[in-house]
């Protein structure tokens, strides 16, 4: 497959009065058309706002943005106009996200009127109906505003605004941590479904990694603003190498009250992500951590087959031959 996008170098900085907050600090990654690529950490690990650099909701402070070979990093707005239509995103919060003020058909119509996709009233009803129907929104519920609905309900209205000018490329941030569990899994199921319908490629940003195990391709690990390892979402429940991955995998809960789970608990302080020293970032709460952990940065590497980690140690720690 062809790669859509392509993330070099990418670092998105904050001025506060205390310095610069580094909320995402080269950030390098592919993602092939029609995949979805998982991005999990902590909340404040900078995932979300690498989402939103990307599709230039923030603007970013360096690196590239290669969107189907173009270099879309320094962008005309006329031209990042166009390629709008291309690069969507479905929000969080399925309340905040919509205008409290338009009905439904009047949310998923909006950016087709502002496009002027189609030239007669009977043609935009007819593409708010279609779309209505692709997320399984009832036509009753065309007149409805957002506070009448279940969240259930108002994100498949943020699915299909997001679906309306037909995208190659979604941002879904976070889309089902603010629902209730039994509507998450309706929720996934119509984005896998519509995945494979309409190929689309997806970055699903996630805390929850039970999420991104059921619905991603390839996994990055965020913390602090870096990635810390990135490898296929089966290899990495197999056989993760980052001591702050397994860190995240012991908090998952498990199903069986007969099954025992060894739950790594992280100790230590966070280290501040202004103006952060040349270090790795988890070395404060690593319980591995030895002095060169303090004195130098790790770099993202390749120690198994498109299995890439940022840890000086991480051959010594899983037993790995260099």
């Amino acid at each position: 497959m062809s790669t859509l996008l392509e993330v070099r170098e990418l670092r998105k900085y904050f001025k506060t009065p205390h310095g610069w907050l580094h909320a995402v600090d080269n950030v390098s990654f592919q993602l092939e058309q029609g995949k979805t690529l998982g991005i999990v950490g902590e909340s404040g690990c900078g995932k979300s706002t690498l989402g939103r650099t990307i599709l230039h909701l923030v603007e970013p402070t360096g690196g590239k943005i290669i969107f189907e070979g173009e270099d879309i990093s320094q962008i005309s707005k006329r031209r990042f106009k166009e390629l709008r239509k291309e690069m969507q995103i479905i929000f969080q919060d399925p309340f905040s996200s919509l205008n409290p003020r338009m009905t439904v058909e009047d949310i998923i119509r909006e950016p087709l009127e502002i496009y002027r996709i189609h030239k007669t009233e009977d043609a935009l009803r007819g593409r708010v109906k279609e779309l209505m129907d692709t997320v399984g929104l009832a036509q009753r519920l065309a007149r409805s505003y957002p506070h009448e609905l279940d969240g259930g309900r108002r994100q498949r209205i943020g699915i299909a605004r997001a679906l309306a000018l037909n995208p190659k490329f979604i941002v879904c941030d976070e889309p089902v941590s603010a629902l209730d569990v039994s509507i998450q899994a309706q929720i996934l199921n119509l984005m896998q479904d519509l995945q494979e319908q309409l190929k689309l490629t997806y970055i699903f940003i996630t805390h929850d990694l039970s999420v991104v195990h059921h619905i991603a391709d390839n996994i990055c690990v965020m913390y602090l603003g870096q990635l810390v390892e990135r490898a296929g979402a089966r290899e990495l429940f197999v056989q993760n190498l980052h001591p702050y991955t397994k860190a995240l995998l012991s908090a998952i809960p498990v199903a069986s009250p007969h099954q025992k789970s060894e739950r790594m608990i992280l100790k230590g302080e966070i280290t501040s992500p202004i103006n952060p020293k040349k270090a790795c970032r988890f070395a404060q709460r690593c319980p591995h951590a030895k002095e060169a952990c303090f004195a130098r940065e790790p770099e993202l590497r390749e120690v198994l087959p498109n299995h890439f980690v940022a840890c000086h140690y991480a051959h010594e720690l899983n037993n790995l031959s260099e």
